[in-house]
């Protein structure tokens, strides 16, 4: 990731948590609910279970954690999304691959 100010990181995070929960807004409470807090927002499905994304500041990445899967992101500035640290792939991609998996149907956001 290239070096971007502190501002900037906390405006392109706050951007992505905000995307997300904007998406949810959109799906059945009773199918996942969710709630955000200072640059975390947690999904929580009908079984109880969690999965959590949040900015994390002093790394200047996304972190999304979903059943036993966790993932990093860094800003890629050229593509303007956030991209995993191993592998590349997108997160919002991944975040509507992972809830979609845990419906049991195909989602996109």
């Amino acid at each position: 990731m290239s070096i971007m100010d502190r501002q900037e990181y906390l405006r392109l995070a706050d951007l992505c948590l905000e995307q997300v929960a904007t998406w949810l807004e959109n799906l059945d409470p009773d199918e996942v609910d969710f709630s955000t807090s200072d640059g975390v927002l947690t999904f929580e499905f009908a079984d109880g279970q969690r999965y959590v994304l949040n900015r994390q500041a002093g790394a200047n990445q996304m972190w999304f954690a979903a059943a036993d899967r966790a993932w990093h992101y860094d800003w890629d500035a050229n593509r303007g999304e956030w991209r995993d640290d191993r592998d590349g792939h997108e997160l919002l991609a991944n975040v509507a691959e992972r809830v979609g998996t845990k419906l049991g149907r195909p989602l996109s956001l």
